[in-house]
C-alpha cells in the first residue's frame, strides 16, 4: 500500500476518530493501572496525557500509543511500598527517564530488532487473548479485579481462568445487555454499509457503543433503578470543583530522597523493563501498520525518556507504548502520531470539564470495546497463517502466547527468542554440512559457517565412509570453521591411509594455509 507525505493536519479526518476512540480505552486503563500500583488514581491520568502529547509528539512512531502499563504495575507497587513516600517514587520515574535519554542517545534502541517476527505475532495473539479473557468479567458486571490487569495471578486471589468462572456466578443484566449491544454495535460498523456510508464512516464505533451504554443505563435508573449500574461499575474518575482543586491533584517529586538506595534501585528497574516494553510494543504497532512504516526505535526510548521525567516530576506513573491503546488507534484508523496526541489532549480536557458526564460510563460497555480489539489481534486466521509457515515459525509463535498468558509479556517474548533461536541453530545444523556420495566417491561440502554442533554428525559420517573410497572435502564457500570441525578433518586425513581412502581438501583462498 502507498502512503504519500502528507502534512501533519491532513490526516485530521481519520486521526480524530480514532483519538476518540483510544481516549475513552485508555480512560478506564488508566485509573485501572494507578488503582493495581496502589498509587493515586489521578497519576494513571497524568501518565496517560503525557504519554499522548509529550511522546506522541517526539515519538517518530506514526501509530502507537504511551500511557501507564500494565506489565509495571506489581514493579510500582513494591516500589511505592519500599520507599519513604510517593515523593520519592515520583523521584525514580524521573532517574528511569534520564536513563531512557541516555540510552536513546548511544542508540540502545537495536535491542528491539533482535526480536523474531513469529514471536512479536505470538505477543500479539496474546495480548488480544488476555484482553478478551480479561474483560468478560467486566462485560457481564464483575469488577472486582482492576482495568488493564494482564496478570495470570490476580489481586483478588482468582487468576484469569478462575476468574471466568467466578465471574459468572455475579452477573448484572444491565451490564451484560449493554455489553452485548456494544459488540453488536462494533460487528455492524464492520459491514459493508457502514464502511461505505459517508457519516457513519467518520464516527467511531467506540463512540456509538458509549453513548448507548450511558442511555441504556439511564433508562434503568428511571423506569427500573434496582437493575441500574451503580458506582462500582460505572468509570471513576476524580471530580474537582475549581482550577485550585485540580492542580492540588498534582505532586511533585522530593529531591531529598536522592540518596536513597531502594529510588536508584527502583529507578534503574523502571528504566530497563519501560524500554523493553516499548521497544516490543513499537516493533508490534510497526507490524499492525497498514502501511509497513518503520518506527526509529533510539527516537522512541528518547521519547519514552522525556515522558517519565514529564510524568514524575507532575506527579504521574511511568509510562511506556502500550500496544493495547496501540492496537484500538490502529483499528480505529489512525494514520498518524497526531492521533496520539489528539487523544492526550482529549484525557486532559475531559477529566477537566466533563468528569461527571465521564462518570457515567459503563465499565461493561468499554469491555466490549476492548473484547472487539482482542479479537482483532487473535483472530483465527492470524493462527492459521502461522500454521502454514512451518513448525519453526508456528512453535515460537504458540509458545510465546502460552507462556505471556501464564506469566507476563516479558518472560513470554524471553522464551519465545529463545524457542526461535533453537530453530535457527537447528536449521544451521542441517544445512551445515552437505555430505554426496557415488559409487565409492564422497564429497563433503561445507556451508559459510560450520560450529563445533556440527562435530557429531561429522565424526559419524567420515567414520561410515568405505575403504578404498576417495573422499572430496570442499570448504571453498565457508566463511567460519569451527577449530573442532578442523580437528575432526584433521585426524581423518591422518587416518584415511590405513583405510585405502583418498583425501582431497579444498579451501577458500581467504582461509589460513594450516587450516586443515
Amino acid at each position: 500500500m502507498e502512503n504519500k507525505q502528507k502534512g501533519f493536519f491532513d490526516t485530521w479526518s481519520s486521526d480524530f476518530p480514532a483519538a476518540l476512540v483510544v481516549a475513552l480505552v485508555a480512560l478506564p486503563l488508566c485509573l485501572g493501572i494507578a488503582s493495581g500500583s496502589n498509587a493515586p488514581y489521578f497519576s494513571g491520568i497524568i501518565a496517560g496525557v503525557i504519554g499522548g502529547i509529550i511522546v506522541g509528539a517526539i515519538s517518530g512512531s506514526p501509530l502507537s500509543v504511551s500511557g501507564p502499563a500494565a506489565g509495571l504495575t506489581s514493579i510500582v507497587a513494591s516500589a511505592i511500598a519500599e520507599v519513604p513516600a510517593y515523593e520519592a517514587f515520583l523521584l525514580s520515574v524521573v532517574i528511569a527517564g534520564c536513563i531512557q535519554l541516555f540510552l536513546g542517545f548511544v542508540k540502545a534502541g537495536v535491542i528491539g530488532d533482535f526480536v523474531p517476527s513469529s514471536v512479536i505475532k505470538g505477543m500479539l495473539a496474546a495480548i488480544g487473548i488476555i484482553l478478551i479473557m480479561k474483560q468478560l468479567p467486566h462485560l457481564v458486571g464483575y469488577d472486582a479485579d482492576f482495568e488493564g490487569d494482564e496478570t495470570f495471578t490476580q489481586p483478588d486471589g482468582q487468576n484469569t481462568l478462575t476468574e471466568l468462572m467466578y465471574a459468572f456466578r455475579y452477573i448484572s443484566p444491565a451490564a451484560m445487555l449493554i455489553g452485548f449491544i456494544a459488540i453488536g454495535i462494533q460487528l455492524l460498523w464492520e459491514t459493508k454499509f457502514f464502511k461505505t456510508n459517508k457519516i457513519l464512516v467518520l464516527t467511531p464505533a467506540a463512540l456509538v457503543v458509549v453513548v448507548v451504554g450511558v442511555l441504556i443505563n439511564s433508562a434503568f435508573m428511571l423506569w427500573h433503578p434496582e437493575l441500574a449500574l451503580v458506582e462500582d461499575h460505572l468509570v471513576n474518575i476524580p471530580v474537582s470543583g475549581s482550577i485550585s482543586s485540580f492542580i492540588s491533584l498534582f505532586t511533585f517529586p522530593d529531591v531529598a530522597f536522592l540518596s536513597n538506595y531502594n529510588v536508584w534501585v527502583t529507578g534503574v528497574t523502571i528504566a530497563i523493563v519501560a524500554s523493553l516494553e516499548s521497544l516490543l510494543s513499537l516493533e508490534a504497532s510497526d507490524k499492525l501498520d497498514p502501511y509497513k512504516r518503520v518506527s526509529p526505535t533510539n527516537r522512541e526510548l528518547i521519547a519514552q525518556g522525556s515522558g517519565n521525567i514529564l510524568s514524575g516530576l507532575i506527579g504521574g506513573l511511568p509510562v511506556t507504548a502500550v500496544i493495547v491503546r496501540s492496537s484500538a488507534n490502529i483499528h480505529a484508523g489512525a494514520q498518524s502520531k497526531l492521533s496520539a496526541i489528539l487523544h492526550g489532549i482529549l484525557l486532559l480536557l475531559c477529566v477537566y470539564f466533563i468528569p461527571d458526564i465521564l462518570n457515567m460510563i459503563p465499565k461493561s460497555a468499554l469491555a466490549g470495546v476492548l473484547i472487539f480489539v482482542g479479537y482483532k489481534l487473535a483472530k483465527p486466521a492470524i493462527f492459521k497463517e502461522q500454521l502454514k509457515k512451518g513448525i519453526d515459525q508456528l512453535l515460537p509463535f504458540v509458545v510465546t502466547i502460552v507462556v505471556i498468558l501464564f506469566t507476563d509479556l516479558l518472560v513470554g517474548i524471553l522464551v519465545g527468542i529463545l524457542v526461535g533461536l533453537f530453530f535457527v541453530a537447528y536449521s544451521n545444523f542441517k544445512t551445515a554440512i552437505l555430505i554426496v556420495q557415488d559409487e565409492g566417491q564422497y564429497i563433503v561440502r561445507f556451508s559459510k559457517e560450520v560450529s563445533f554442533m556440527n562435530k557429531a554428525f561429522l565424526k559419524r559420517k567420515l567414520e561410515e565412509i568405505a575403504d578404498g573410497s576417495y573422499v572430496l572435502i570442499d570448504g571453498t564457500k565457508s566463511n567460519f570453521i569451527d577449530k573442532d570441525i578442523i580437528e575432526v578433518v584433521n585426524d581423518f586425513t591422518k587416518h584415511a591411509s590405513l583405510k585405502g581412502i583418498q583425501v582431497e581438501i579444498k579451501k577458500n583462498r581467504a582461509q589460513p594455509e594450516k587450516l586443515f
